[in-house]
């Protein structure tokens, strides 16, 4: 008998589904105070929340039971997914519950936001009838630029298109191919910022995607632009959105997501041109319907062993064979997350190649772990081992793989080429004692490097005294090297040099390395 705790306000029909299931037993406890939780979280098999549910690794240490942690939509911020990881637990979200119900908020906005509807409507209401006051513009014709063109910016376009607006999207990576079959030209950041007449934004919020939209961005738009945020709070700068509203420059401004939220004393609210929801992207009947119907499935699927859907942090594998490959992926994700923050523009194509003892096995999993790590940095939770290839394809990614016994230069090796608008990179990995993953080279440059944590990664001519130039530059600004590695293509020619560090790299500090003597360029990379 498996028992799942639903923790927040689930529609009935997934409920339902649960009951049904003879050798599972559901419980209904919402709105439990963290140390409730604590105390009752042991005795279950799976837990159902919502975002209510703050699923931290101090309630993660007390489910001694727990198999699955599933999430009724899209955003896992309120899950400790590394502890749950730790722990061996699945952690799953639904990815495509809310699709249509967000599209349609985003184009209700941007309707609004061209007729004063929400402000016509209060002023009516207050005794008033001033029809000059609230004058309008059509949608017939303007750019729509979309930031995020995955199913949800997908859905607004095709909606923006039914109202003959032009569409402009930017995404990291979409193919050029893809966005010319569906009537949409896919375009660089600056300049879907630059020519637009509306701006929506359809990315998780993440370390590349926060504050995307700031003051230097806005100081690049068209005088009376329009923007819409129906995604996550905190990828515009609200202050800088505030200061061009102030400016004239923006025109008007649509949010249903906000950086705090509940927002308390947003100047934002304040402002005649600006019209605020309380997040209900996802609040319609059918939404709810379909991520409570969706995740009961899900969570039932797994107890029951009959396959993982939509999981975040493990994929569907046989058990014996999880524990030979499971070192692999956590090689593969590294690489990929590595590769996706050191290179720029859309990716064309991935060419993964595996040689030695992993070449023995079905490859597919590994491949899709790499793809994850590559995808995750700008989308987000929105990936996992399950749909990372079906995204890529979606994006035009085409993804090539091969594998051989035969021994080269390493004996068992992984090496990841993935090409962009830009360039190309080439990564090559494999596994030390312990099963510890390492970079062996980058490109032509041979290392030693852990892929883990914070790292820098510094482009440098090859004299004598780098190592003590940055050592110094770290060291005033209190950051502890925990390693260093170094490769070079000849004796004083270009070289590379890779740093773990003990804690983040502030701006600033990384400023002046690029800033240094016989430096050419440095990167921070989180893994």
């Amino acid at each position: 008998m498996f028992k799942v705790l639903v923790s927040d306000p689930l529609s009935e029909e997934g409920i339902d589904i649960l009951r049904k299931e003879k050798d599972i037993k559901v419980d209904v406890k919402v709105k439990q105070p963290p140390e409730v939780l604590k105390k009752i979280i042991g005795d279950y098999d799976a837990l159902i929340v919502r975002s209510g549910t703050k699923v931290t690794a101090d309630i993660i240490k007390h489910a001694k039971k727990l198999k699955v942690v599933g999430r009724a939509g899209v955003g896992l911020d309120n899950v400790d997914r590394q502890a749950a990881t730790k722990k061996g637990i699945i952690v799953m979200n639904t990815p495509g519950g809310n699709t249509i119900s967000t599209a349609e908020h985003t184009m209700s906005l941007i309707v609004s936001l061209s007729r004063n509807i929400a402000q016509a409507d209060a002023s009516m209401k207050s005794g008033a009838w001033d029809r000059k006051k609230f004058m309008g513009v059509e949608l017939y014709g303007k750019v729509l630029g979309i930031i995020g063109l995955g199913r949800i910016g997908n859905e607004v376009a095709k909606r923006a298109i039914s109202f003959g607006m032009k569409i402009m999207a930017y995404d990291p990576f979409l193919g050029k191919t893809k966005a010319r079959d569906s009537e949409i030209e896919s375009v660089e950041l600056k300049k879907l910022i630059s020519e637009s007449d509306y701006i929506t934004v359809h990315t998780p919020l993440t370390d590349e995607t926060r504050h995307i939209i700031g003051k230097k961005e806005i100081s690049m738009m068209k005088k009376g632009v329009r923007l819409i945020n129906c995604a996550r709070g905190g990828i515009y700068d609200e202050e800088a959105i505030l200061d061009g509203i102030n400016s004239g420059k923006i025109a008007g401004a649509a949010f249903d997501v906000y950086e705090s939220e509940p927002p308390k004393d947003n100047p934002l609210f304040k402002m005649d041109k600006v019209i605020a929801t309380p997040h209900l992207g996802a609040s319609t009947e059918e939404a709810q319907l379909n991520v409570a119907v969706e995740v009961a499935k899900q969570v039932i699927d797994a107890l029951k062993g009959r396959g993982i859907r939509n999981a975040i942090n493990i994929p569907y594998i046989e058990y014996e064979t999880w524990k030979v490959l499971k070192p692999y992926m956590t090689l593969a994700e590294k690489m990929g997350a590595l590769q996706s923050q050191l290179l720029s523009g859309p990716i064309k194509e991935v060419v993964v190649s595996y040689a030695g003892e992993m070449a023995k096995y079905d490859i597919t999993s590994i491949t899709r772990a790499l793809m994850k790590g590559l995808l995750t940095p700008a989308l987000g939770e929105m990936v996992n081992y399950v749909n990372a290839t079906v995204i890529a394809e979606e994006r035009g990614i085409k993804v090539i793989e091969s594998k051989t016994t035969k021994i080269e230069e390493f004996a068992h090796v992984m090496v990841s080429k993935v090409k962009t608008k830009t360039g190309v990179l080439t990564v090559a990995g494999a596994l030390f004692a312990n099963n510890k993953p390492r970079i062996v080279k980058i490109d032509n440059y041979y290392v030693d490097a852990a892929p883990e944590g914070n790292m820098i990664f510094i482009s440098n001519k090859d004299v004598p005294g780098i190592v003590g130039q940055i050592g110094s530059l770290l060291g005033k600004n209190k950051i502890n090297i925990a390693g260093m590695t170094f490769g070079r293509e000849k004796l004083g020619g270009r070289a590379i040099s890779v740093c773990n560090v003990d804690s983040e790299v502030p701006k600033n500090v990384l400023s002046q390395i690029k800033r240094s003597k016989n430096i050419y360029d440095a990167k921070l990379i989180k893994l």
